[in-house]
């Protein structure tokens, strides 16, 4: 594959990651900018796909469809909750859970062309009658241009009653302060009021115990490249849930093996030669974001970088 050598190179890590509120700038404009692209080579539903062991041979789409209904089936989350889809991404999640389980969903993210997509994008579903906003037996999506990390602050002040259900899909490792998120979840599901509120989350892990050279080998050139901060294990984030009042609710599952195809078919739906003279015309970035792929496909057949769906339950 000649068209994608230069994901091979090495990648020089820019300390000025570490300038958070500049990074949360390079992740708006990132998506801002990049997100129509997605939306052309991935689809509505901009993450994993899962690949269980009986359904080995389904499309990517599929795929991504029974990733969310894995999720589903963790968190026994009920029908017609409210739901807030944090970091949501082109809408595809909130107007599942909308269409097929009747759920009141509003969807964040900190850019402003993924909330224009998003709503966009339903109001075309609604033009052919695929989700019927407002009857009985369907749900309401909204999308609103927020930056998780303040959706405590902002959702109070907004006097809005909480959330049945918090549901984050790949992506907590953008955000600097992870503690803060998981107290801001917490705090929106004790509004709510419900005594068996859930925070459903999917994200990207580094494993457990990796030496300075396997860390600066694999896992480095992935923060660098998807403008991460520095990623957690699952165990971090298991501690940040009990500290901000969460009990398990479904012990985390690491299906690394079963998502890992995901980047076999990136690195493929990438390989235009096009797509990298534009994203060398765009700046480092998206070079190194497009590089990282094959980072990505690497640390995970190397068992370094992992994949975990978690389930928590409000106290």
């Amino acid at each position: 594959m000649a068209s994608a050598a230069p994901a091979t190179q090495d990648v020089t890590i820019d300390e000025s990651d570490q300038n958070w509120p500049s990074l949360k700038k390079r992740i708006k404009s990132h998506y801002d900018y990049c997100s129509v692209y997605y939306n052309s080579l991935w689809g509505e539903h901009i993450h994993h796909g899962y690949w269980s062991a009986e359904n080995q041979n389904i499309t990517k789409e599929a795929a991504q469809i029974q990733l969310i209904e894995l999720l589903l089936s963790r968190a026994g989350l009920q029908d017609g909750s409210r739901v807030l889809d944090v970091g949501c991404g082109l809408g595809g999640t909130s107007r599942y859970l909308a269409k097929n389980y009747g759920c009141d969903v509003t969807g964040i993210t900190i850019s402003s062309e993924q909330v224009k997509m998003a709503t966009q994008m339903s109001k075309d579903i609604l033009a052919n009658d695929d989700l019927k906003t407002g009857e009985s037996n369907a749900g309401k999506v909204k999308f609103l241009e927020l930056d998780a990390e303040k959706m405590g602050d902002y959702f109070a002040n907004a006097g809005d009653p909480g959330f049945d259900a918090v549901w984050i899909t790949e992506a907590l490792s953008h955000f600097p302060n992870k503690k803060l998120f998981f107290e801001n979840a917490m705090a929106e599901i004790r509004r709510r009021g419900v005594k068996d509120g859930k925070l459903v989350l999917t994200d990207w892990f580094k494993n457990e115990g990796l030496s300075d050279q396997v860390f600066e080998s694999d896992i480095k050139p992935i923060e660098h490249g998807m403008l991460l901060p520095p990623l957690c294990t699952q165990s971090d984030y298991v501690t940040f849930a009990k500290e901000a009042g969460f009990k398990v609710a479904a012990e985390p599952l690491d299906i690394s093996n079963e998502v890992a195809k995901t980047w076999d078919i990136s690195i493929g739906l990438v390989a235009s030669p096009s797509l990298w003279a534009l994203a060398f015309s765009q700046g480092k970035d998206l070079v190194a974001f497009l590089r990282a792929f094959a980072a990505m496909r690497r640390a995970y057949r190397n068992g370094t970088f992992r994949y975990a769906v978690m389930v928590f339950e409000g106290t």
